[in-house]
């Protein structure tokens, strides 16, 4: 059965909760890093690494309840919000015969650290942050650096995403992560307070719904300074 987001009318309740535990225990001096240092050491490993090609459909997921629609053309996201520092390398293919497509327009939203999206419930009404657009290079690839997200009751951590080519939407799916790095990000900093989450991979039934071929490969950066992420998205045209 899948377990779906929150309501409209369960998300005020929810994220007021989640937005006094946000501002009560994690300092805005928790928000690490230079976008260019971290882009710096992300790019660093960015060559010693390679994306085994794939020539499958990435599975369709639910948009969910917080999509806002925005022209945040931005590689970095983060707006603000303090949190381990997440380097995305999404690669855009097509799934029949895994070319590459250039100038696709990937849009991602994720909650913060607390749980929280922009722009919903108590969130004010006008913040964007952890929302934002790329465009896709020659090669199908975009670059994003935002947070690791934060969960929610119900949900396991997720990246929403969203994929244009053309002006058509071809995509909508969620971006999931390995449990072992979720269970070390949580561990520590502004993620520890939280308690334990309620939902796992195998127990969110979204998740199990085609979410094991949205899994990041995820390689921790030197120094402390965040993660990469990487995934081949193969879509539609």
């Amino acid at each position: 059965m899948t377990i779906p987001d929150p309501t409209p009318h369960e998300a005020p309740r929810l994220l007021r909760r989640r937005e006094a535990l946000l501002l009560g225990g994690l300092g805005v001096g928790a928000l690490a890093g230079s976008a260019g240092a971290l882009f710096r050491a992300a790019a660093a490993i960015d060559g010693t690494a390679t994306e085994a090609a794939a020539c499958v459909l990435t599975p369709e997921q639910t948009e969910g309840p917080f999509h806002i629609d925005n022209a945040l053309y931005r590689r970095d996201i983060r707006g603000g919000r303090p949190g381990t520092p997440l380097y995305l390398r999404l690669t855009i293919v097509r799934a029949a015969g895994c070319t590459p497509i250039r100038n696709a327009d990937v849009e991602l939203w994720h909650a913060d650290a607390g749980g929280v999206y922009s722009g919903v419930g108590s969130a004010a009404a006008s913040s964007r942050f952890l929302r934002g657009h790329q465009r896709s290079d020659a090669a199908g690839l975009v670059r994003f650096l935002t947070i690791y997200p934060g969960w929610y009751p119900g949900r396991t951590p997720h990246i929403h995403v969203k994929v244009h080519v053309g002006g058509d939407e071809v995509h909508t799916g969620q971006i999931y992560f390995p449990e072992r790095v979720t269970d070390a990000v949580y561990r520590r900093g502004l993620y520890a307070g939280r308690g334990a989450r309620d939902t796992t991979n195998t127990s969110d039934g979204i998740y199990g719904d085609g979410g094991a071929r949205s899994l990041l490969r995820v390689q921790k950066l030197s120094r402390n300074r965040g993660y990469v992420g990487r995934l081949t998205m193969g879509v539609s045209t």
